[in-house]
């Protein structure tokens, strides 16, 4: 009986999640106006940090700020209860915020203030709740008083001096200084450690010239304390003489006794550390050791983090900033000198504290709707997390039937006015806490329309066009567009209504001009707002300026002739050299061109017309070179045009080197154009003979210059002069040049590893360039191991252009690299590649496939996942076939065609929309989890119908035939009806020209499909609009206009004014 129990509880719990339909969260724009009005439950916009240390000598100020609607009032808590702000003199509040000021210009004590304060901000909505704000203040101790006794030490022994600082809050930043204020200098041999001792890895004679004084600076004072100072005294084998010291032999010539590497700091073979994630790792080792030790550092088990490692202290401190997860592990570090070398071993564990998944955010929601709040963070250990609303643990608060707890989400059905609250969530461990304010605001609100009332929008034919539409209410309206009053929606072909309220026109005809209604309704009421469009022609030049050389002293002359919209007002402006051009004396522009008498030097540049309209604009530019006049000839040499340069002459060779060659050249004539840039071409006789390629160019006042090659190729150049008129012929090839072989610089490109089978891996790569081999007898040298293994690299050389390595496990990632070589050596390695072993099969099905909602072209589908496991290879999609079935139109005749869909998606609960959907029709469909290469077993099978919809427009709509008074209209019902048809609906108006009549509207019953109107005279003609009607409405409009007579003949606007002006009408 209680198992049965069980069973029946499990299904009726199943039922609900069927059932469960969550809404989409409200945006609330921000818009003033909507603000106003609306009621919503209280937001922390700013507060103090957790940890907040003041400095003693200012005023404290601890912030708290929140936004809401009615304002919201401020309270605080101090040391976990309330605090009573009236009755200390010394704390004020801001107005109209919750910032605490603490003064002591009276008198008092900042540390009586010391504590632990928490801000609440409450509406008549909820509560919200600021984080703890733990104050200290500042302070900086003294140094106690202590008589120090000369250090003794023997010369080539280490030795650590204590520094002890008091403890400071926060801690002081210390360093070594002499008597006289002087920094002690730090080396190898000699640095403070992450504590502030002073370390000695040997001490020398020298040393004892100094005293050495530890200094402490705290941060928020800026004063800096002083220990009284060490005095050394070190003794010496042989007397010390301070003349005689230097860098290759720092003792001197005495015999000092050398000793192997031993760590002063840590202590022992191995100790461990415990850093936070995203914090920084300080790792320290200090040896003692004559000669000087040398320090270096290794992670076991794996290689130091590159990117995030910096070592510093002369190698002594390591440091690992942002640590993550993967930085846990055990590092060595190592001391060496020549008489040996010693290890210590720091185990690091690597914990967290509470950082978010999932934070909750802000969820406002209409009556009857339903939504979640979700609360997921991770640490180490993992965080507990603690639900309360308005500011009290949940458990304790009032209850609310439509709220549901479970886990870390809170689940919303059905609510009502009332419901609104602020929830908060604390994610806490032992290393510290998150806590998050999300309210729940339950609003209802008629639709407003936000943006300009009866806006004129301007726009270029044929150009994309989107009409905004902003809008808001509670529940979230739905919206439609409708043109000049017309039609059942705008949404389709030539339209698209995006959710926002933005209509967007493909491509803007003349046809598409007129006004524009989008109405915004909801249970509560409807709103509307107007956009009117207007369509017109581009802007362009139809005559552009065009390159050319003149004579000094001549006259040019750019044309420049446009065409745009007449009911735009437009612009013509030129520039020089993209600066604008100041017509004056001299410099004339009219409507279709620009002159430019006596031109000069200065004239010499690009000229650019521009048309510009308040929405296009379209530009064009021409180069004018001035020429030198002729000295000679000038009646024969003006009359003569630029034209293009003569070749290059006399190419010699120069300068060989192993991959360059000086090329020099003699230029020919420029033709009265001056020559702006040689190109230089190549041929080489090994690969491709015959072919001369681009090599580079250089500017027109160069003929001798230094190429750069590529070794064992045997070239061949030549050289093309080139002007404002074009290019020249190219020159005669030079004498051919040889470069000697070297080893490969290229590394091959494309690597990557592929399995074509289940049990292997194709290792495969693009070849080198011809001109990228360098030597003769070119091959590949490929390595592969398995990833995160350390064992040995295989590898193989080969000719080819692929590898194949068998007998792999399935999907395993490989590291792969790869090397070219030839004859004269190896070139560069690449940088390692994942490449993966082949797929197999997916032996698992997604389950529990089944539909939350359907409408007439859309279905909700939800499923249980696959383990990742099972995928046997890269999880490429959830791939859904379906099919449909049937029509719920008796008689509907249609052809069946097997259809896919693939949902890329990892998450737990997965789910997605079907759409493109026949309204009006059964369905089924399974679903299967694919890798790249196979797909897995079916799912079960699920059959769901979709609801009614608006019909396609008839299959065909024309006028069969026309006496003088009347005309006949026959159709056929829709392909697709997408429903039980009930009938027919014709709208229809006269028009003459852009005029058009009043619209009247006939209906008919489904089987009607013809209809004859009589016309009041002959010369009326009209625009019919049909569509067909189910239940749900109007369908797709089949639009046509009425037919001319006989003796009647329709003449379009060009045709019109090619007559016009051939009979000068």
């Amino acid at each position: 009986m209680m198992m049965q129990g069980r069973q029946l509880a499990l299904a009726l719990m199943l039922l609900h999640l069927l059932l469960w339909h969550e809404s989409v969260t409200i945006e609330v724009p921000q818009d003033p106006k909507i603000l106003a009005d609306l009621r919503q439950p209280p937001t922390i916009t700013k507060q103090s940090v957790k940890d907040y240390i003041v400095d003693p000598r200012d005023n404290i100020i601890i912030e708290c700020e929140a936004k809401g609607n009615p304002v919201p009032t401020f309270s605080w808590r101090r040391n976990g209860k309330f605090f009573n702000i009236g009755k200390d003199p010394r704390v004020t509040m801001r107005k109209r915020s919750g910032t605490l000021e603490i003064g002591f210009r009276n008198g008092g004590r900042p540390e009586d203030y010391e504590g632990e304060y928490q801000c609440f901000s409450g509406n008549d909505h909820g509560l919200a709740m600021s984080n703890k704000i733990l104050l200290r203040v500042s302070k900086a101790p003294l140094w106690p008083k202590e008589v120090l006794e000369p250090v003794v030490v023997t010369e080539g022994s280490s030795l650590v001096l204590p520094c002890n600082p008091p403890p400071g809050l926060p801690p002081p930043f210390t360093f070594w200084m002499n008597s006289m204020m002087s920094p002690i200098p730090q080396d190898k041999r000699v640095s403070k450690g992450l504590n502030g001792d002073l370390y000695f890895s040997n001490v020398m004679a020298q040393d004892a010239q100094n005293d050495f004084s530890c200094s402490a600076r705290f941060l928020f004072t800026h004063t800096i304390q002083q220990k009284n100072p060490f005095t050394l005294k070190v003794f010496t084998n042989d007397p010390y003489n301070d003349t005689s010291y230097n860098d290759s032999d720092p003792y001197g010539g005495r015999k000092v006794v050398e000793s192997t590497p031993t760590f002063l700091s840590p202590l022992g073979s191995e100790s461990a550390k415990m850093v936070l994630r995203d914090e920084q790792l300080l790792l320290e080792c200090i040896a003692a050791g004559l000669p000087t030790p040398t320090t270096k550092w290794f992670k076991k088990g794996g290689d130091l983090p590159g990117r995030k490692v910096k070592f510093e202290n002369y190698n002594k401190t390591m440091k690992i900033i942002n640590v993550s997860e993967e930085d846990a592990g055990e590092y060595v570090c190592m001391a060496n000198n020549h008489l040996g070398s010693i290890r210590h071993s720091i185990f690091v564990q690597v914990k967290a504290a509470p950082y978010w998944l999932d934070k909750p955010t802000n969820l406002v929601l209409a009556p009857e709707e339903n939504g979640r709040l979700v609360c997921r963070a991770n640490g180490n250990p993992k965080p507990s997390i603690q639900w309360l609303v308005n500011g009290l643990p949940i458990d304790s608060s009032v209850p609310d039937p439509s709220r549901q707890m479970m886990g870390d989400t809170i689940i919303f059905r059905s609510v009502q006015m009332g419901s609104s609250a602020v929830y908060q969530c604390n994610a806490s461990n032992q290393h510290g806490y998150l806590l998050a304010n999300a309210f729940v605001s339950v609003i209802d609100m008629r639709p407003r329309m936000l943006g300009p009332k009866n806006q004129l929008i301007k726009v270029i034919e044929n150009n994309r066009t989107f009409l905004d539409c902003p809008f808001f209410g509670s529940p979230f309206p739905e919206l439609r567009w409708f043109k000049n009053g017309q039609g059942s929606g705008l949404d389709g072909g030539q339209y698209r209504a995006y959710m926002n309220g933005t209509l967007e026109i493909k491509r803007a005809r003349a046809e598409d001009e007129g006004t524009y209604t989008c109405v915004a309704s909801s249970i509560l009421g409807m709103a509307e707002n107007q956009v009117r469009l207007e369509v017109k022609e581009p802007s362009r030049i139809v005559r552009a300026p065009e390159h050319q050389s003149a004579i000094r002293g001549s006259t040019a002359r750019f044309d420049c002739k446009v065409k745009f919209d007449p009911s735009l007002p437009v612009t013509v402006a030129w520039t020089k050299d993209d600066k604008p051009i100041y017509l004056g004396w001299r410099l004339r522009k009219d409507e279709e061109s620009l002159t430019i008498p006596n031109i000069n030097e200065g004239d010499e540049g690009i000229y650019t017309c521009t048309v510009k309209t308040e929405i296009d604009q379209d530009s064009a530019s021409a180069r004018l070179t001035v020429l030198e006049e002729a000295s000679l000839n000038p009646s024969v040499s003006s009359a003569l045009p630029p034209d293009r340069p003569d070749p290059p002459m006399d190419l010699e060779l120069s300068d060989p080197a192993a991959r360059s060659v000086r090329l020099t050249w003699i230029p020919g004539n420029d033709h009265r154009s001056p020559v702006t840039e040689f190109l230089v071409q190549f041929e080489e006789d090994r690969w491709e003979p015959g072919r001369w390629q681009d090599l580079a160019t250089y500017p027109g006042d160069l003929n001798s210059v230094i190429l750069q090659l590529t070794p064992f190729v045997n070239y061949q150049f030549r050289v093309i002069s080139i002007n404002a008129v074009g290019h020249s012929e190219p020159s005669h090839p030079s004498p051919k040049y040889q470069t000697s072989s070297a080893a490969p610089d290229v590394i091959p490109r494309g690597l990557r590893g592929w399995g074509s089978e289940k049990d292997n891996m194709e290792v495969t790569w693009e070849p080198l360039l011809d001109l990228e081999k360098n030597g003769p007898n070119l091959h590949y040298c490929v390595w592969w191991r398995r990833k995160d293994s350390d064992g040995e690299w295989n590898n193989v050389t080969i000719i080819g252009l692929k590898h194949v390595v068998r007998n792999t496990e399935t999907y395993v990632p490989y590291e792969i690299k790869i090397q070219a070589r030839n004859e004269l050596g190896a070139g560069p390695e690449s940088n390692v590649v994942i490449g993966y072993s082949g797929e197999d099969k997916p032996t698992s099905a997604p389950t529990e496939l089944h539909v939350s909602k359907v409408d007439s072209s859309k279905a909700n589908i939800q499923w249980k996942p696959v383990d990742q496991v099972s995928v046997r290879g890269e999880f490429k999609e959830y791939r859904l076939y379906y099919w449909r079935e049937s029509s719920h139109v008796p008689g509907l005749v249609f052809r069946k065609e097997n259809k896919t869909k693939g949902f890329y998606t990892t998450v737990a609960e997965p789910s997605a929309i079907l759409s493109d959907l026949v309204p009006f029709s059964r369905y089924k469909m399974f679903m299967v989890a694919a890798n790249n290469r196979y797909e897995g077993p079916p799912s079960n099978t699920v059959e769901f119908s979709t609801k009614e919809g608006v019909p396609d427009a008839p299959s065909f709509f024309r006028i069969k035939r026309r006496g003088f008074d009347s005309i006949h209209l026959e159709w056929d019902k829709p392909l697709e009806p997408n429903g039980l048809l009930i009938g027919y609906q014709l709208k229809y108006q006269t028009a003459n020209g852009s005029r058009q009549g009043r619209p009247r509207l006939e209906t008919f019953l489904p089987n009607v499909t013809e209809f004859t109107l009589r016309l009041p005279d002959r010369s009326t003609r009209y625009n019919f609009y049909l569509s067909a009607l189910t239940q749900v409405g109007a369908g797709e409009i089949f639009a046509e206009e009425s037919p001319f007579f006989a003796n009647e003949a329709y003449i379009d606007q060009e045709s019109w004014r090619q007559i016009s002006s051939f009979y000068n009408v």
